[in-house]
């Protein structure tokens, strides 16, 4: 854990949720098509969050997958397309989906799209979040620098305690996914977990 931890809050204070960022079918794909880049074990990383999702099931605390998806005429890109980033997660590619095989989704699983990073930006997220009662997010997904990062801002000024799964979080590349996690963690001190710590704060909860 990033120091500063010490005097945190507890890791989940009242009603929580996690928050899939981003995994979708084609988190998983053996060829890397090149259009965003990803630290090297990133598919690695996603597919972790499995075991979260099960355990937080088995809590009955809410899972909520986030999807970004753009129209294939790219008309609501706008300035995304600017910086590193290519053509990505069209709503005519089957990668775009929300992975089944690897995560479980299901459903009648929550499920926001979203056409820019935060999912906060755009979306219904906050609905949902206030009808649900939510006072903790549990984020894991990608990119650790980008999507995660932004949920995590817009969470943190809406007054959310906000949780980042370490071990289920992945980068651009390993500085920026370690510059993020310090630039989260001095949001919140103890917003940054472990897995195992997760896992253990959601068993007290089952």
């Amino acid at each position: 854990m990033i120091n500063g931890a010490e005097n945190c809050r507890a890791l989940i204070e009242g009603n929580a949720a996690l928050l899939v960022i981003d995994i979708q079918k084609s988190s998983f794909y053996e060829e890397d098509d090149g259009s965003i880049a990803s630290m090297p074990d990133y598919s690695e990383r996603m597919a972790r969050t499995r075991v979260v999702i099960d355990k937080a099931r088995d809590a009955g605390i809410p899972v909520i997958f986030i999807q970004e998806v753009h129209r294939a005429n790219l008309v609501d890109f706008g300035r995304e397309l600017d910086g590193d980033e290519d053509i990505h997660l069209l709503d005519s590619d089957p990668g775009t989906d929300v992975d089944v095989d690897v995560l479980g989704f299901r459903k009648d699983d929550y499920l926001i799209p979203k056409r820019r990073y935060s999912a906060f930006y755009g979306t219904d997220l906050e609905i949902l979040l206030r009808g649900l009662k939510v006072q903790t997010l549990i984020l894991t997904g990608g990119l650790t620098n980008v999507c995660v990062h932004y949920t995590f801002v817009d969470g943190h000024q809406g007054d959310y305690f906000c949780r980042v799964i370490e071990d289920c979080v992945a980068g651009s590349d390993e500085p920026a996914h370690q510059a993020s996690l310090t630039a989260m963690e001095y949001l919140q001190h103890g917003a940054i977990r472990s897995l195992d710590e997760v896992m253990a704060a959601l068993d007290g909860l089952s």
